[in-house]
């Protein structure tokens, strides 16, 4: 990409990243593309996500998709001599990102209160399901325990009649989302006050805030809510068309001349059901996407194509716009990634590279944030405070 004379936004920000799966290293992701140095630190077994998706040049999809443009340092935070480096690095940040459970960093003597002594303008984000204080503080959450905890796959369950998991998880991205808020609002007022501070974020609190169908479940208003969009097959796919019946019907009747085939002595569930089923036969003989796009625009309708997501790349937004991009698969190919949705007049921002293999920027990170030696970095290995992939190039 061609790089505005301002560059990133947060060029210069030190991002000690600690977080695993999810929904830190997604704020982490974000905070890359932006510009920021983020050194992902990561344990000696690798991070779960490693494991998920398709490999290439050792590095899986999954991983890639959440620490592309990251560096990677490895850390055995049990080992002797690690909770000294952990508060060493901490110093230089500017923001520390973790999810663990709430009690694992003080345990290990690096929580706030000890990284903060060395370092009073750090800023530290800490994401946990379910807050830091509270009677479920200690509990573990990934998404999906969110989502059944906050009533979502009951909903489904209502609406659809199946109680499955969201096909997302919606309650990571949302608590990576808002953490990105708040750690950017606390970036703002330590230029102004010269302090940092610890911004507690539960997934559990992210996740309501973010649910525009909530009242309707705490305000027991469910059947005041907006009719769902209807899903109609053409004759060359599916789409959902973003509108009541009632209107879609009348629109059909005056625009395109569909004859009613009820009458004024027709019960109401068979009225719906036939009626239902002539515009079912009006959809299915559209018979080329022109059609489709000419029939909606005539009504005025907002609709949308039912594609499947290995079709993305055709999605004329997303493609315009260069939303999906190549980058280095670390094999001699490329694979493709989301880009940043962040685009600015006078700054730059975008997915920055690959993701690292594990511990692959140990002498880096070290020799830049913390001025140490090739011998001091070799003491460090020797005494298995860090390590690598030991497939990594160099």
């Amino acid at each position: 990409m061609t790089k505005p004379a301002l560059g990133f936004p947060l060029e210069g920000l030190k991002v000690l990243d600690m977080s695993r799966v999810l929904a830190g290293p997604f704020a982490g992701r974000m905070l890359c593309d932006l510009g920021a140095d983020v050194v992902k630190v990561e344990p000696p077994e690798g991070d779960s996500t490693r494991l998920w998706g398709r490999m290439a040049g050792g590095i899986s999809s999954y991983f890639n998709m959440a620490n592309a443009g990251k560096r990677c340092i490895s850390i055995d935070l049990r080992a002797e001599g690690a909770r000294e480096l952990v508060i060493e690095l901490a110093a230089k940040a500017d923001v520390v990102l973790e999810n663990f459970r709430p009690d694992v960093m003080p345990r290990l003597g690096i929580g706030y209160e000890q990284l903060a002594a060395k370092n009073p303008r750090l800023i530290m984000l800490s994401i946990s399901g379910f807050g830091r204080d509270g009677p479920e503080s200690r509990r573990p959450a990934y998404a999906p325990i969110v989502h059944a905890e906050l009533g979502l796959i009951h909903r489904v369950q209502n609406r659809e009649g199946v109680k499955v998991d969201l096909p997302l998880s919606v309650a990571d991205t949302n608590a990576g989302l808002h953490g990105l808020v708040a750690l950017l609002s606390a970036v703002i007022m330590r230029d102004r006050t010269s302090l940092g501070q610890h911004i507690d974020l539960s997934m559990m609190d992210a996740t309501l805030v973010s649910d525009d169908q909530l009242h309707f479940e705490i305000e027991h208003a469910e059947g005041t809510r907006n009719l769902p969009p209807d899903i109609w097959e053409t004759g060359v796919g599916g789409i959902l068309v973003s509108v009541d019946f009632r209107y879609l019907w009348k629109l059909l009747t005056t625009e395109f001349g569909i004859t009613d085939p009820s009458t004024g002595d027709t019960p109401l569930e068979e009225k719906i059901s036939l009626r239902r089923g002539a515009v079912a036969a009006f959809m299915q003989g559209l018979a080329s996407w022109d059609a489709v796009e000419r029939t909606m625009d005539k009504m005025n309708l907002a609709w949308g194509r039912v594609r499947a997501g290995k079709d993305l790349r055709e999605q004329p937004t997303l493609a315009s716009r260069a939303s999906i991009v190549e980058i280095d698969d670390r094999a001699g190919g490329t694979r493709p990634v989301a880009q940043s949705p962040y685009r600015f007049s006078q700054a730059s921002a975008g997915v920055r590279g690959a993701a690292p293999h594990r511990g692959e920027h140990n002498a880096d990170v070290l020799a830049e944030w913390l001025g140490q030696s090739p011998a001091t970095i070799s003491a460090l290995y020797a005494s298995g405070i860090i390590s690598r992939t030991p497939a990594d190039p160099g």
